[in-house]
């Protein structure tokens, strides 16, 4: 599954602060040889370089801010 900025998604990296945590991607950067990387903003700062296989998309409900 490829991803595209703006979509929420989960990390999945165990040596990343941001392990386990939901963030937005915001930006989307492919190599020369066709690899797909990706920058991920978070709450408390971001983590770039972070390839297709650590992430999982999110379910984020659109109606948490009407709680």
């Amino acid at each position: 599954m490829s991803f595209e900025e703006d979509d929420h998604v989960v990390l999945h990296d165990e040596h990343s602060e941001f392990d386990g945590e939901t963030g937005t991607i915001t930006q989307t950067m492919e190599s020369m040889f066709g690899d797909v990387t990706y920058t991920i903003s978070f709450e408390d700062g971001q983590e770039a370089g972070v390839p297709e296989d650590a992430l999982e998309a999110a379910d984020v409900d659109d109606d948490e801010d009407e709680e």
